[in-house]
């Protein structure tokens, strides 16, 4: 009788426990729980209390990131930069072989800049619109001339460094699109992306008290929603698909636009599709880890190691009764991940 072929019983394992992760390809974290910005979609500027993860708090679970085969480590926030020592963080990373990425307000990018060209594969950076406007939604003056000079630091330390916008549409910028666009090119960045505004979950410090009065600042009005349409339009229509500049397809621009019509009720919620808590997790500054940003935490890294809260009791149950086309908090996500493991966005 032959030996029994070990792919075969790998394989006949996995059907079988479909909801334990072995591989992650994606990991986020967020290293520090303040930021430097006054952003009128989003509330972690109003914690007071400093959390952070240390290289001390990573080191323990760096076996499990080898374990599970961690490919691509995205620092957000709060804002990494605030952070007592980030590049500790990072050279244990990247001594594994990972790639690293952070998300800025850029604030603090031209002080940081050697140590961000040194630490990290690339940056993205956050662009709510042509400088009034972008500074008005941060609600800091001179952010986004704060944010050019730290550009142009770190292309003076890295010349060829990727650095990308992303925007978050909503009230105050929708008719600013293609102002976002020209301010992207005028910036240097190589490309800039567009998602909607969350306005329904308790991710980036939301809380159920400041629910109403954030959905009345941030969301398009019923009244402003055939402008937001046209804008998106005249979006699509201005930019070449093919050059990738603006990385989001005519779809997924349109879909900003369906999320803001079914949150004035005149549409269904419609989940994207989506695999991010199958392919990716979040590890907050407090250790809590959640399957993606909008989802509750299903752990904490004070629980044991990170492969071991992954892949927990509460975490596999999670994984295994969500239905993301049915679930409330899916339906009405302003994000869409969904990797394949092999993705060549994610080799070095």
């Amino acid at each position: 009788m032959s030996a029994p072929n070990l792919k075969v019983l790998e394989a006949a394992e996995s059907a079988q426990t479909p909801h334990v992760i072995r591989e992650l390809p994606l990991l986020v974290i967020l290293p520090h729980s303040r930021c430097n910005c006054r952003c009128v979609m989003c509330d972690i500027w109003r914690i007071r209390q400093v959390r952070e993860i240390t290289a001390a708090d990573l080191d323990p679970h760096m076996a499990s990131l080898r374990e599970l085969k961690v490919q691509w480590v995205v620092f957000s926030g709060g804002e990494p930069l605030m952070h007592s020592d980030l590049s500790a963080l990072t050279r244990m990373l990247r001594r594994e072989g990972i790639r690293t990425t952070i998300l800025t307000a850029g604030l603090w990018l031209e002080r940081q800049a050697a140590h961000v060209a040194e630490d990290f594969d690339d940056v993205i950076v956050s662009l709510d619109g042509p400088r009034e406007i972008h500074d008005q939604v941060r609600g800091v003056p001179g952010a986004f001339d704060r944010l050019e000079r730290g550009i142009l630091a770190l292309r003076q330390h890295r010349p060829s460094m990727q650095i990308h916008g992303r925007c978050t549409v909503q009230k105050g910028n929708f008719r600013y699109l293609r102002g976002v666009v020209g301010a992207a090119h005028k910036l240097g960045l190589n490309s800039i992306s567009f998602l909607a505004a969350d306005l329904s979950t308790e991710a980036f410090n939301h809380s159920q008290a400041l629910h109403y009065e954030r959905s009345a600042n941030i969301a398009p009005s019923a009244g402003d929603l055939d402008g937001l349409k046209s804008a998106l339009e005249e979006l699509i229509d201005s930019c070449e698909e093919k050059s990738h500049y603006i990385r989001e397809s005519r779809e997924k621009l349109r879909r900003i636009a369906s999320h803001f019509c079914a949150s004035q009720g005149q549409i269904q919620h419609i989940a994207p599709r989506c695999n991010a808590p199958w392919v990716s997790a979040v590890i907050e500054s407090d250790g809590s880890v959640r399957p993606c940003f909008f989802h509750p935490p299903f752990g904490n890294l004070r629980d044991g190691t990170f492969s071991e809260v992954l892949n927990s009791d509460p975490a596999i149950r999670f994984r295994g009764q969500l239905d993301v086309s049915r679930d409330a908090i899916c339906r009405k996500c302003v994000c869409s991940l969904f990797l394949e493991k092999e993705s060549a966005g994610l080799t070095r």
